[in-house]
């Protein structure tokens, strides 16, 4: 799994969610560099999953690029997209403390039930606009969600597409987002609703996840980096993520 490199909403310390931006120049380099990470250990994927936000689709293709796999398949869903922050996509963090106090807003980005305040349906914003989700239920599209609703999309995806490839001994890579890919360890971890929303997950670092072969629960886990890069990386989302 890679959550995608660092996007310009990132870089400006704004909540992102479903909106749709690019990577910045830096995440750009951190795609190309998990792609090198991945071609330096010998570790190869033979299908590909992302979301159908650009920033995990661009690291997806640095990847790829990188490693001579632009021929694998891969298969995009909305169910691997972000959290929906709500009203709260485009805020910069700062500003939203300032406006709503700070606890509020610690309680909006970490609770695992609670979810941030809703977007309007009037609103550009609403993803029932958007012609990518089409062909989705209009009662699937929210217009916000904690972790726990991202847990509940995410999971169908994973038992539907991702387990059954798995199953068949293949090796696919997931370019997600932070609370995708949150959702999917959780599920594949036992992680507590506690403890899974203080998980760090550093941009354009490749996480690679050894399975049982039968029953497809995690032997081993680790990221293609050193301590020094996974800290310096973690702190960089940590502190992008805090409004202050």
């Amino acid at each position: 799994m890679v959550r995608h490199g660092q996007s310009q909403w990132n870089l400006e310390n704004r909540f992102t969610g479903w909106v749709d931006v690019p990577l910045s120049e830096n995440g750009i380099n951190e795609a190309v560099s998990a792609g090198r990470r991945l071609k330096e250990k010998g570790i190869v994927f033979d299908i590909a999953f992302t979301s159908v936000l650009k920033r995990a689709i661009s690291t997806l293709w640095e990847i790829q690029k990188e490693m001579d796999l632009q021929w694998v398949n891969d298969e995009k869903s909305w169910r691997l997209n972000e959290r929906h922050y709500g009203a709260l996509q485009g805020l910069n963090k700062s500003e939203t403390a300032s406006k709503y106090g700070e606890e509020q807003v610690k309680i909006w980005r970490r609770s695992y039930d609670i979810r941030p305040p809703l977007l309007e349906e009037s609103n550009s914003m609403n993803p029932k606009n958007d012609l990518r989700y089409s062909s989705v239920s209009k009662n699937e599209l929210p217009l916000g969600e904690c972790l726990k609703d991202t847990v509940n999309r995410v999971l169908p995806f994973y038992n539907q597409r991702i387990a059954p490839e798995l199953r068949e001994g293949k090796t696919p890579i997931i370019c997600a987002h932070g609370n995708s890919i949150r959702a999917l360890l959780k599920h594949l971890e036992n992680i507590s609703d506690e403890q899974i929303v203080n998980l760090e997950i550093p941009t354009g670092i490749p996480m690679v996840l050894e399975l049982e072969e039968d029953t497809l629960k995690v032997q081993k886990r680790y990221y293609l980096a050193t301590l020094q890069e996974i800290e310096e990386s973690s702190n960089a989302a940590k502190n992008a993520g805090k409004a202050k």
